[in-house]
């Protein structure tokens, strides 16, 4: 049985930071203090949980953060974030996705969103997924940034990700990849699909590939966006203007291109259809509807028609979904958030949340950078005003005593730049940024633990 391993760091450039995953978590968090020198455990080294730590060490010069991470490495899902082709917007850090549930929805050949671009950025715990790609044509139910992202990297010809941090392993099996049309399934109607202008440009201008668009889908559209506001306005003009305008001199590429997408919109998964032999996914039955309401609030009602779309591959990616973190933290399962006010726990002083356990998952670093200040915020409001349980704590030490006792061995800061430093290393042969290492045992090797 292999060694159990939990993770801390010591950065010399701010006061000491050390990752940890969170068990039997209110007497772990008793460890810590508020007093004239604060000690403030934050669990989780993701964008929020940096952003929050950032914060309180700005605004409080004799604060002590000690950050814990259930991963042999840092950053959460700024390394492990959407697509290895958009660097500078990993941004996506909950544990969980929400299911479909509908039948067929646990064949082979159905992958959430989350795990298949776990897969590809290298998450260890996604690395046994190795789908199969040898079917023509893909669905991706929900029209999200993911949902184009998760295309794009399925029609990017190879060549095109090979200088990216896109694991090796999932480069050679799109290398034999044969899918060659994606459709990006969604409920409503183009007003209300959910990914920005930026992920939809690069889609309509990968090379290789042409968008299908039905030209009905948006019939009466350029009079309802006139009132919208000007970021979903541009979005809904380049929308149309691909859906209707007729192929030009520009557009030769696109009548040269072997590879497909289609945005579908009005339609509902009701059910994944299984192979003749039963053994794996070959279409999803959706469900035709209409909309009630109006605008991003309308609403997706079932007409009592379906439509059968063949596939061999289906992605889900209807939403992400945070996990509770442990059964003495209060948790709403139904919205997948920990119930706050303004980032306090509600009925459990002196713990705090930020992040999308905080609000849901929505918005991008940005969002998540002004919610964890706002989080901060109010812990040193709550410090300020002795609101917090006081008295000597011992901190870190008591945990690092915990650990002993048990025989687990915490990696290190400096033993994280040793598996950085190798990973740099390996991708430079490549002409890749790095190299991940995705396997936790052969890292621990590496280390000599």
């Amino acid at each position: 049985m292999a060694p159990r391993c939990w993770r801390w760091w010591d950065w010399s450039a701010w006061p000491r930071i050390q990752p940890l995953s969170a068990s039997n978590f209110t007497s772990f968090c008793q460890h810590f203090s508020t007093q004239k020198n604060p000690q403030i455990c934050v669990v989780g080294s993701g964008p929020a949980g940096f952003y929050t730590a950032q914060h309180l060490l700005k605004h409080h010069a004799q604060a002590h953060v000690d950050i814990y991470e259930k991963q042999l490495v840092p950053f959460g899902l700024v390394r492990f974030g959407v697509a290895p082709d958009h660097p500078e917007v990993k941004s996506y850090g909950a544990e969980d996705h929400q299911t479909l549930e509908i039948p067929g929805e646990e064949l082979p050949g159905v992958f959430s969103a989350r795990a298949f671009v776990g897969w590809y950025n290298g998450l260890p715990e996604n690395q046994e997924l190795v789908p199969d790609l040898s079917c023509n044509t893909a669905v991706i139910l929900g029209q999200g940034n993911v949902a184009l992202d998760v295309a794009r990297i399925l029609l990017t010809p190879p060549e095109h990700l090979e200088k990216t941090d896109i694991t090796e392993a999932a480069l050679g099996v799109l290398r034999q990849s044969q899918v060659k049309t994606v459709w990006i399934v969604g409920r409503r109607g183009p007003l209300q699909v959910a990914f920005t202008i930026k992920e939809l440009r690069e889609m309509i201008q990968l090379p290789g590939t042409r968008p299908i668009l039905d030209s009905a889908d948006f019939l009466g559209l350029q009079d309802r966006i006139k009132e919208v506001p000007r970021p979903r306005k541009r979005l809904m003009e380049l929308l149309l203007q691909t859906a209707t305008e007729k192929p030009g001199p520009g557009a030769a590429h696109q009548a040269m291109a072997t590879r497909t997408w289609g945005l579908r919109f009005f339609r509902s998964p009701q059910q994944v259809l299984p192979s003749p032999d039963g053994r794996r996914a070959a279409g999803v039955r959706l469900a035709v509807t209409r909309l009630e309401g109006v605008g991003e609030a309308a609403q997706a009602v079932p007409t009592g028609d379906v439509e059968d779309l063949p596939c061999g591959l289906v992605l889900s990616s209807v939403g992400y979904k945070s996990r509770p973190v442990d059964p003495s933290v209060p948790f709403d399962f139904k919205r997948g958030v920990i119930p706050n006010i303004e980032g306090r726990v509600v009925d459990v002083p002196g713990l705090y949340c930020s992040g999308w356990v905080k609000r849901g998952p929505t918005g991008v670093i940005n969002t998540t950078m002004t919610d964890s200040f706002l989080t901060s915020q109010m812990l040193l409001q709550d410090l300020k005003a002795g609101l917090l349980p006081s008295g000597p704590r011992p901190g870190f030490a008591a945990i690092q005593a915990l650990l002993s006792s048990r025989g687990v061995r915490p990696v290190s800061f400096s033993d994280w730049e040793k598996l950085d430093a190798e990973e740099v290393s390996r991708g430079q042969g490549a002409g890749k940024p790095r190299e991940k290492l995705v396997d936790p045992q052969e890292m621990l090797r590496l280390l000599g633990h």
